[in-house]
Parts: C-alpha cells; sequence; structure tokens
C-alpha cells in the first residue's frame, strides 16, 4: 500500500507555494507593461484568478482533470467537491505525497494558466465578462487538456507524449487562447497611432524574478518525489531561463542596438516556458540550447506579431504559445533515458518526436477553436469590450473606482500643470477625440491635445 513519504510531502507543498506566488509576479509583470491608467486593472486579472479558480478547483475542476476517466477526454465528477481525495496517498498520481497535496500543488497551475491569457486583451476587456470567461476557459479547455495529456487514461498520456511540467497544458493552451483572444477583441484605441509603451519596467522585472523564483517550483516539485528528478528539473530550469535571457538581450542589442531590460525579463520568462515540458527529460546542456532556442523564437514572433499589427497586448501568444510549442518540439528531440527514463531523437527515439507533434497540433487547434467559441458567445451576451469612454479613461477608474497613483510624480506634475492651463480634462479629451473620428474618419488628434493627456495620465509617451 502507498505510504506517505514526510521529505516529499514537504517539498511538494513548498513547491505549491512558489508556484501559487506565481500569479501575483504574473501581476506586476503584466502590469508594469501596461498603461499608467491600467496597471489595477491588468494586477487585478491575476489576483482575482487566485481566488475564482481555487473555488472551481474544489468544486469541480480536479475532478475534471483527475479524476477517473471518460472515454479518454475528461474525468468524471466521482471526485467533486474532492469527494475521496483525502490524506492518503493516490498511487495513481503520487504515491509518496497525501492525495490532497497533490491536488493543491495541481490547482497551482490550474490558476496561473487563466491569468497569462489576460496579457492578451489588456486594457480593453469587461471585467465581469473577464469573470465568467475564466470559469468557461477554465472548464472547456484547461481540465480536458490536463486529462488529456496528465490524467490516468488521458489520450496523449496512453500515446506517450511526453510534458513534465506543462509545456503543452500551460503554455500553448493559455498561448494559443491569447491568439485567439487578440482576434476576438480587435485591436485598443488608438493601437499603432499613440504610445503604448510600458509605464514602469522595474514593475515588470519584479515580476520576472517573482516567476524565475516560483519556477523552481513549477518544474522541481513536478518531479513529486524531492530527489535526484527534483534536483535536475532545478538546474535545467535556471540554464535554460539564463539562456532565453541572454539571448533575448544579444538579439535586440543586435537589431535595435540597444540592450533592453524588458527584453532581458522577457527572454528569462521564454526560457522557462520552454524548458517546462523538457525539465524531467534533459541535461543541463540541453537546457542552453533550448533556453537559447526560445529567446530566439520568441523574440522573432513578436516581432512578427508587430509586423502583422495583431494586438496581442502583452504578447502572451509570442512568449507562451510559440515558446511552449518550441518546448514540447524540443523535448522530443532532447530527452535522454538517462535522466527521464525516455529518450528523443538524439537517443535514436524519433518517433517520440511523432508524438509530440500530434499533441501539439491537438492542443493548438482545441484551444484556439474552443477559445475563440467562447468569446463569441460572450461578445453576444455580454460583450467583451468597455466603452470607448471607458477605455479612454483607463480601467483601473472605469472598472473599478479606484486610481493606481495618487498624483503625477516628477516632472509630469509640471506637466499636467501646463495641460491644465489648457482646461483640457478627461471627459473634454474625449469629446475632442470622438469629434475627430467622425469628421476626420480618425485621424489623429493634434500633437498638443495628444500630448496633454498622456501627461494627465501618466504615460511615458
Amino acid at each position: 500500500m502507498p505510504t506517505v513519504d514526510t521529505g516529499d510531502t514537504a517539498w511538494v507543498l513548498v513547491s505549491a507555494v512558489l508556484v501559487m506566488i506565481m500569479t501575483p509576479g504574473l501581476g506586476f509583470f503584466y502590469g508594469g507593461l501596461v498603461r499608467h491608467k491600467n496597471v489595477l486593472s491588468t494586477i487585478m486579472h491575476s489576483f482575482i484568478t487566485v481566488a475564482l479558480i481555487s473555488i472551481i478547483w474544489v468544486l469541480w475542476g480536479y475532478s475534471l482533470a483527475f479524476g477517473p476517466d471518460k472515454g479518454h477526454f475528461i474525468g468524471g465528477l466521482d471526485w467533486r467537491g474532492l469527494a475521496h481525495v483525502g490524506q492518503a496517498p493516490n498511487a495513481d498520481y503520487a504515491p509518496t505525497i497525501p492525495h490532497q497535496a497533490f491536488m493543491v500543488f495541481q490547482l497551482m497551475f490550474a490558476i496561473i494558466t487563466p491569468a497569462l491569457i489576460t496579457g492578451a486583451f489588456a486594457e480593453r476587456a469587461k471585467f465581469s465578462t473577464f469573470l465568467v470567461f475564466t470559469v468557461l476557459w477554465s472548464t472547456l479547455v484547461y481540465c480536458p487538456v490536463a486529462h488529456w495529456v496528465w490524467g490516468t487514461g488521458g489520450w496523449l498520456k496512453e500515446l506517450g507524449t511526453l510534458d513534465f511540467a506543462g509545456g503543452t497544458v500551460v503554455h500553448i493552451t493559455s498561448g494559443v487562447a491569447a491568439l485567439a483572444a487578440a482576434l476576438a477583441f480587435g485591436k485598443r484605441i488608438g493601437f499603432g497611432d499613440e504610445p503604448m509603451e510600458p509605464h514602469d519596467i522595474t514593475y515588470v522585472v519584479l515580476g520576472a524574478a517573482l516567476l524565475w523564483f516560483g519556477w523552481f517550483g513549477f518544474n522541481g516539485g513536478s518531479a513529486l518525489t524531492s530527489g535526484g528528478a527534483a534536483a535536475n528539473a532545478f538546474v535545467v530550469t535556471n540554464t535554460a531561463a539564463a539562456a532565453g535571457a541572454l539571448t533575448w538581450v544579444v538579439m535586440s542589442w543586435w537589431l535595435t542596438k540597444k540592450p533592453s531590460v524588458v527584453g532581458a525579463a522577457a527572454g528569462g520568462v521564454a526560457g522557462l516556458v520552454a524548458i517546462t515540458p523538457a525539465s524531467g527529460f534533459v541535461s543541463a546542456m540541453p537546457a542552453i540550447l533550448i533556453g537559447g532556442g526560445a529567446g530566439f523564437f520568441c523574440y522573432m514572433a513578436i516581432r512578427l506579431r508587430s509586423k502583422l499589427a495583431l494586438d496581442d497586448a502583452l504578447d502572451v501568444w509570442g512568449v507562451h504559445g510559440v515558446g511552449g510549442t518550441w518546448g514540447a518540439l524540443a523535448t522530443g528531440i532532447f530527452a535522454t533515458a538517462a535522466v527521464g527514463g525516455v529518450g528523443g531523437v538524439i537517443d535514436g527515439e524519433v518517433s517520440q518526436l511523432a508524438k509530440q507533434l500530434v499533441a501539439i497540433g491537438a492542443v493548438w487547434g482545441y484551444s484556439f477553436v474552443v477559445t475563440f467559441l467562447i468569446l463569441k458567445v460572450l461578445d453576444l451576451v455580454m460583450g467583451l469590450r468597455v466603452s470607448e469612454e471607458e477605455e479612454l479613461a483607463g480601467l483601473d477608474v472605469s472598472q473599478h473606482g479606484e486610481r493606481a497613483y495618487a498624483a503625477p510624480v516628477g516632472l509630469l506634475s509640471t506637466v499636467a500643470a501646463a495641460a491644465a492651463t489648457l482646461s483640457l480634462d478627461d471627459t473634454a479629451h474625449s469629446t475632442v477625440r470622438s469629434s475627430a473620428r467622425k469628421d476626420g474618419g480618425g485621424q489623429r488628434l493634434p500633437r498638443h491635445v495628444s500630448l496633454s493627456q498622456e501627461s494627465l495620465q501618466g504615460s511615458p509617451g
């Protein structure tokens, strides 16, 4: 009979804590990337997801993802409300830790995945619609795919697909859903014509550091023991993150002549994304190639997105969709039996790459189609976007009735005072913009009007 190992249990519970802090860290990462007037709403997306998914997971989510198999597609509702999920181990999933420890560790993955998607529709989503979308998406997309890949009886698990810690389950699902969301929501007002630069890059770096920190639990905890597999995952996670950060900085330095700070943060995250599915199957040297490849491919994906004028506001598809896809492919190439007991192409097991391709194609197609359908239905029933006036005012005020910062700081106060002498407030600006659209077919405002409004909002533009 399975028995509880206290060392394994302690490691998994600590890992759950590490993964939990990643979602608030994501809030800082995303919050720094948006404009001054939307930072609270962006952080709120991540924070409230922790609460919302925690309840869903207990009521039905865990049962659908990991409960007794139903047709190799999804788990049943036998474990709804955590029935039969107690302190004794479950031999199918983790024979040395309490079933509840495994459940709560998996909860943290279920939390961060829909939170990742929010970067695609930042600065324009209705909060009420976002909440309903999160419930539906987690139920209809995350839970089935988690069962396919990790659940006992899931069809991709039966096929032999490798995904140690969530390359397909977390990153491809969220990244592809972000692509669907960017198309469904449409562009932000002024996208491509007005400055939409990060309002606080220090937040971005703080968030990236918290993600890097938490990712040791993300990957290391997925070993579900405190032994050698966890140590290996820990090492390759750090190695790939470092390679991704360095590669992105080199790319930005080469192509833009400046070593970007935001690029360093994004590159580190890209390396972490890519190593996630492979972290239990590769050693340190392949981890450098996987992380470096992520830095290159994700950087190029974001440049492509920019050329296509697709408003994936915080480049979720470019980092998580592309990075997760590369990581899943790389797992099929670099996996070695000496590390994880399963070999890939370098071990002569070419069939493993084919299995990875099947998983990638299935998850890409399922996540995109179901996400797009969910959003189209919600658009008809509730509406996806805030009104034009609410978007111009900023979601912090229009959705939550609060401001992140009480007053402009530094030089912004001087510019704001100058703007005040012109009697340009938010309402007047909105009226001028609306008139410009009606009379000039969306022509840009005169420079003095744009400058005044941007200064009042505290935007770096």
